[in-house]
């Protein structure tokens, strides 16, 4: 029979390994569905350049499922993340028709006063990279 310490030590490895997996999925749907409500518009459901908005824009959005493509092969986080949260200008976008992300994630943060809300913008951005990282065309 295991001692009371093994045993603890058992049950904190299954719920670190449970909570690794939820924590997996719950950031794709994150920002699958941060994808949806905040670029899809432009960029179209599935992230090609062909949203509801795209006509109406001087550049036309780009497709977003080729970033590491046209990256020779890599997905530039770095890159995506500024471009995301605004930091990284971007020529294509002129004027900012783009909007950047990570103000209005701040804006949302200040709205809210729980626990690490100063970290929401930061993971939205990054929810939302995972996601783009997931959405890449392979050929």
């Amino acid at each position: 029979m295991p001692t009371p310490l093994c045993s603890r030590l058992i049950l904190a490895l299954v719920l670190v390994a449970a909570a690794g997996c939820v924590d997996r999925e719950s950031r794709h749907v994150a920002g699958s569905d941060l994808f949806l409500r905040y670029c899809a518009s432009c960029h179209g459901a599935d992230a090609k350049g062909n949203g509801p908005m795209a006509g109406s824009l001087t550049v036309p959005p780009a497709d977003l499922t080729t970033l590491a493509k046209r990256a020779g092969g890599r997905f530039d986080e770095g890159a995506v993340m500024a471009t995301i949260d605004g930091r990284r200008l971007v020529a294509a976008h002129g004027s900012r028709e783009m909007p950047v992300w990570g103000a209005l994630f701040e804006e949302e943060r200040e709205r809210e006063a729980k626990p690490f809300q100063a970290y929401v913008g930061l993971l939205q951005s990054r929810a939302l990279s995972d996601y783009l990282r997931s959405i890449q065309a392979t050929e």
